[in-house]
């Protein structure tokens, strides 16, 4: 463990408060363009710090770098305990990455617009707090915080029906939430009766004799805030209305970081805490994963609204994700975290470019559209772009991340990689033929005539996607680099705690290891 000398980390962490000031500062002057600039400002110069970790993080090391650690609650041994590797350093990139876009492709939110920068930035600070805690309590406490500002964003700014989905979103959260808590502090007390302390350091917890049958339960406990936060089927129902009715930003910070949170969670959390339990469930967790696969993309088909197909095509894509987690093997992780970041920038810009033609025509109904090429061109080559990127075309960055989680659930059993492979088939049908009706075809609707194309504010917004939408489809190598060694340190916690993983990999074979690609572990 690298201690840091300068809290970098909180710095980071919490500099988003300096926008929050001029927000509030600005509050009612020249139509909120002050705070708005405030708000970019100081997202922006957050983004900038967080460069500073990509330069200085150290690839070849398994241990907590730049770490800080104060005593907060002193009688429990909680602490403020911040700490950066291989599994949540892109995370803090993508959050301070996507935020700066977010604020500027929501630059013409007219309705208490201070106060829908103060709540975009609450909801950075939340995120960045919970990918960076070490301390179980204090990452509670960031997941907890996170709910408020994005509850207000849906409820506030969303569309008609915006208090069903705030109101549901918050409750299953809230519901997962609660059962965290209880696993957690259940675990605290085993930890103290084995060590005779307390202590809420997942690094602490890691190899403790917890019995198999606890191990069961306490998992599953956490395993439930996880899989909502995912979404996992069938937990799933929460995110097709949230996104519907959310506003733009929302439903781009909603796609690109927080649902992350539940395959870090159980990677970071859960995973190497209860590894028996691991053991047992990670079948039904691949099943679960591969219905979802299959079972998102054919709702997405028949989908009428732009952003309920991009929602449940969300649903598919985290169902690849999750697979190559519990694959538990290099090629899953590595596939489950690049396409983690990819689908952060790819579906995160779906919702911007379905955000920027809603702003001009105030409707998400697909029949509503068509021919839009003719009078979008710049819009219609964005859609295709990144519904291509979606869909996995080879040279764009959803192409790796998928083959790799394929290879890695293949490797379990092949009809795994098959079943996922059938997925991407769908994707295929249901994101062109979206494409299809939106942006080709004659030019009959009055209202599509007299569209507007894209403004030079919209484009610098979707150009930095693009960008590495191409980056990472061509060379990944460096992220890839980043991760090697915090991923490989993680399988074998997990399976070095629990051996008969390891007997189970010697004992597999067969068509797998022959249809498989092979890196060394």
């Amino acid at each position: 463990m690298i201690i840091s000398t300068i809290p970098i980390l909180s710095i980071i962490i919490f500099s988003p408060l300096l926008g929050i000031a001029l927000a509030g500062i600005f509050r009612g002057e020249a139509n909120g363009i002050p705070a708005r600039v405030g708000a970019l400002i100081s997202s922006g110069i957050t983004f900038l710090l967080s460069l500073h970790l990509w330069f200085n993080f150290d690839s070849t090391i398994a241990e907590l770098q730049m770490v800080e650690r104060i005593p907060w609650i002193t009688q429990f041994n909680i602490e403020y305990f911040m700490g950066l590797d291989g599994l949540n350093l892109f995370f803090l990139l993508i959050i301070n990455f996507i935020t700066p876009l977010a604020l500027l492709g929501s630059w013409n939110v007219q309705k208490s617009n201070w106060q829908f920068q103060i709540q975009m930035l609450l909801l950075q600070i939340g995120m960045l707090g919970c990918f960076a805690a070490m301390d179980v309590v204090l990452f509670y406490v960031f997941f907890e915080v996170m709910l408020i500002p994005m509850y207000l964003l849906i409820g506030i700014w969303g569309g008609s029906n915006r208090l069903y989905a705030s109101i549901k979103f918050f409750l299953y959260t809230m519901l997962g939430s609660l059962l965290m808590l209880v696993a957690l502090l259940y675990t605290a007390n085993i930890y103290m009766d084995l060590n005779g302390v307390w202590s809420f350091s997942v690094l602490d917890w890691y190899g403790m004799d917890i019995p198999a049958d606890t191990q069961y339960w306490l998992f599953i406990g956490f395993a439930v805030a996880f899989a909502v936060k995912i979404p996992l089927f069938p937990l799933h129902t929460w995110l097709p209305d949230a996104h519907y009715e959310a506003p733009t930003a929302g439903s781009v910070q909603l796609a690109a970081v927080l649902l992350k949170f539940g395959p870090y969670g159980f990677l970071r959390f859960a995973m190497p805490v209860f590894p028996a339990a691991v053991y047992e469930l990670s079948t039904f967790f691949i099943a679960l994963a591969l219905i979802g696969i299959i079972y998102g993309g054919m709702v997405a088909m028949v989908q009428p609204q732009i952003k309920r197909l991009i929602a449940y095509s969300s649903v598919a894509h985290m169902g690849y994700i999750v697979m190559g987690l519990f694959a538990l093997n290099i090629q899953g992780l590595y596939g489950s975290w690049i396409q983690m970041i990819n689908h952060a920038i790819v579906t995160g810009a779906l919702f911007l470019v379905v955000g920027m033609i809603y702003e001009r025509t105030h409707t998400q109904e697909i029949s509503d559209y068509g021919g839009v090429a003719h009078t979008m061109p710049k819009f219609a080559a964005f859609l295709i772009f990144f519904s291509m990127a979606s869909i996995g075309l080879p040279g764009l960055n959803g192409f790796v991340g998928e083959v790799l989680a394929m290879i890695g659930a293949a490797r379990v059993n092949i009809w795994y990689g098959i079943i996922a492979a059938f997925g991407v088939l769908i994707a295929a049908i249901y994101m062109l033929w979206m494409v299809q009706r939106v942006v080709f075809g004659p030019l009959t609707k009055e209202m599509v005539k007299r569209l507007n194309d894209f403004t030079l504010r919209e484009v610098v917004v979707l150009v930095p996607l693009v960008f590495w939408t191409i980056f990472l489809g061509v060379y990944p190598q460096p992220f890839f680099e980043r991760i090697e060694v915090s991923i490989n340190h993680y399988i074998q916690l997990i399976k070095s705690q629990e051996p008969r993983f390891a007997q189970d990999e010697e004992e597999s074979a067969g068509l797998t290891k022959f249809l498989v690609w092979n890196l060394e572990e």
